[in-house]
Order: C-alpha cells, then structure tokens, then sequence
C-alpha cells in the first residue's frame, strides 16, 4: 500500500507514513479534538457570577461554604434565580472549580478597573478629535502631553514636564509639576498659556485623567478654550506635541529620576527663561505641506525651515503691538550665550541628581558613592 501510494502522490515515503497512520485523540491538535462535556455550563458560571457579587466577591474557598449554606435561602428570597438543577451544582462546586470558573470574570473586571473611564460623562463632554481634524491654518491650538522623569521606577513622586505645543507654528512653552495631581497640571497648563505670545483657541490632550478632569473642564469653559481629546492608544493624534518631548525634553533632561523640590526648581528656570526662548526663536521647524499616496508608496513635501518666531512674524493674526514687543527681545538675545547658559543648568541640575543618590547611610554613617548615571545628558565638564 505505501508503494503505491509513494508512486501515486510523489510524497516521500515517511510522510506518508505519518499521515496514513491512525490518530488517537492525543494527536490531534486541540481544534480538531472531541471536547468533554461540561458539567458546570454557562447556566451555573452566571449563576455563580452573581453569588459571587452578593457575597462581596469571596475567594473560592470561602465562597464554597456560602453557596453550600445561602443558595437555597436566596431562591426563596427571590434574589437568585436558578433551576433546581443549577442550584444542586452550585452547592457541588469546590474551591479550585470556583476559581476556574471565574477566572475571566476576574481578568474582565481588572481590565475595566485599570481602563475604564472613571467619569463617563466627561469623557462624552469633550469630544474627540484626529490630527486631520485639528485646525493647523491658525495660531492658537495647542497640544498638551506630560513626559515623566520617574528613571527605572514609577513609585512614588516625581516630577513631570508638561510640553504646550501650537501646532501652526510650533511655538513651544514647557513647565515642570510634581506629580500627576489634577491641581498640579492645572496649575502647569495656566502658567504655560500666560507664556505664549499669542491667545489659546483649542487644547488638546490625550485621555489620561491627569487632563480629562472637572478642574481642567471648568478651566477651559472660563478661558474660552474649546477642549479636545485624543483617541485611546493613538499617539498620532497628538504627534506634534510627542515630537517636541523628544527633541525638547528627553534629549537634554534625558531619562533620569528627578523627585525633588531643587531639581523641580531647576528646571522650571530652565524652562522659562533660556529654553523657551533658544528653542522658539533660533531652533527652525518643518512643517508637513502635502502628503500623497502613488501605487505603493506615500511621498511628502515640506516647507522651507523656519522658526516659530518668524512663522508668527509672518502670521497676520499677530497684531503689531506684540510683534514689535518680540521683535525687541529677538534683537536682545544671544544663541551662543543662551546655549552656554542651558548647559550650566543641566549641569546643576545633575549636580543635585548626584548629591541626592551620592550619599547613602551605611551601619548608621554616611558614605558617599559613586553614581553611574544610566540614559541622561552628559554634563559639559565631561564633554
């Protein structure tokens, strides 16, 4: 027979050994395999789902002796309902059954826990927008994200940068908060707009609840700012701004952990005198023009570098007042003397980094120890 067959389909003879033998159930691939019938169906799992609620979600060994003593009790009190059938399983089940059979349960609930939106109506108040859909013909709409300086660990304190972009000329403001607290970004997001040469008309964020709030909310419906937010887990609808926390946070402050009123101090000096204005009136920006799909492949074109100090220049929105007001602290300023300055402060701001992890208690004394920076920016006296 395997002759044959050989001569017949051209198949090696050891393959056709395999596939002519006969299979056990073992075999098989789990798919294609008979399944056993369950003893305890969907009828008993939404029926223990919901003594488990009763019973202020108990682990499987305590929930064991509830359903044992309560389930007959709660059927004539009409608060289960449920067969007779039902009810005699539910009172067979054992503690390692009961945690089976409400494994996904469990996970579900954790997922709704971790990602569920906290307030719902607020969420349906501020409505969502793409990047196709963010007005980038005029001044004023701003996109907000927060980069985290937590190191190797999230626990505890830290401090956060908030990064405000305008998306039309790429005019940048940045303020340093401690923590994550609703106040504290209100709080960043005030001190950033009153820093811009130009009105805000539109905010835009991504969903975290650092920014989805009532006290941004309400702040947005004082100001006259319209308020937008970013489809979960799409990092392009706030692209600009993720942009901008590379190129002007993490390439110089780097991926270190600062939690520490000096630290904090440090860098809002940072931000709001030399980094702001090296980075907005001598650090030229691209802007996409056109983007068009032919056959395979999508070509781009630019426009020509320009600051987003000469892009405001050039805006007719800016009266003459405040262009002239800007022109004057263009006229003012120093790239070279600005560059040096900034790299001071980075300078001083790892020098707190290292006196903080520097000095470590050891059998009650203090010993200082070397610190090994890990991604950061390098001080100058190293460079």
């Amino acid at each position: 027979m395997l002759d044959e067959a050989e001569k017949r389909t051209m198949l090696n003879r050891k393959y056709l050994t395999y596939k002519l033998r006969p299979k056990s159930n073992l075999d098989k691939l789990a798919c294609e395999r008979k399944k056993r019938r369950q003893y305890y169906d969907n009828s008993v799992k939404s029926a223990l789902v919901e003594m488990w609620n009763i019973f202020d979600r108990a682990c499987g060994q305590r929930l064991q002796t509830s359903l044992k003593e309560e389930t007959d009790r709660l059927r004539k009190l009409g608060e289960l309902r449920c067969s007779d059938i039902v009810a005699t399983k539910l009172k067979q089940m054992g503690p390692a059954t009961i945690d089976r059979k409400l494994k996904h349960t469990k996970q579900i609930e954790l997922a709704r826990k971790k990602y569920g939106k906290k307030n719902p109506l607020l969420y349906q108040s501020i409505p969502v927008k793409v990047f196709n859909e963010q007005d980038r013909s005029v001044l004023g709409n701003i996109q907000v994200d927060l980069v985290e300086h937590c190191g190797a660990s999230a626990a505890g304190q830290f401090i956060n940068t908030l990064t405000t972009t305008d998306i039309s000329s790429g005019w940048t403001e940045q303020f340093a908060v401690m923590g994550k607290s609703q106040e504290n970004t209100h709080f960043g997001i005030d001190g950033a707009r009153r820093r811009f040469p130009f009105l805000w008309k539109e905010m835009h964020s991504d969903g975290g609840t650092e920014f989805i709030n009532d006290h941004l909310f309400r702040y947005s419906v004082k100001t006259d700012v319209r308020f937008s937010r970013s489809r979960p887990y799409k990092k392009n609808d706030n692209c600009l701004v993720e942009q901008k926390n590379n190129t002007h946070v993490r390439r110089l402050v780097g991926y270190l952990r600062y939690d520490t009123a000096e630290e904090e101090n440090v860098l809002n000096d940072l931000y709001c005198n030399e980094l702001r204005l090296y980075k907005n009136f001598f650090s030229p920006v691209i802007k996409l023009v056109l983007k068009e799909r032919a056959g395979g492949r999508i070509y781009r074109r630019y426009d020509k570098p320009r600051t987003p100090y000469r892009r405001i220049m050039e805006s007719p929105e800016i009266p003459e007042t405040k262009k002239e007001e800007l022109r004057n602290i263009y006229q003012s300023l120093n790239p070279a003397h600005l560059k040096r300055q900034i790299d001071n402060k980075l300078d001083t701001l790892y020098g707190f980094y290292k006196k903080k992890n520097n000095l470590q208690k050891v059998d009650g004394k203090k010993k200082i120890l070397p610190v090994f920076p890990r991604v950061g920016k390098i001080p100058v006296s190293v460079r």
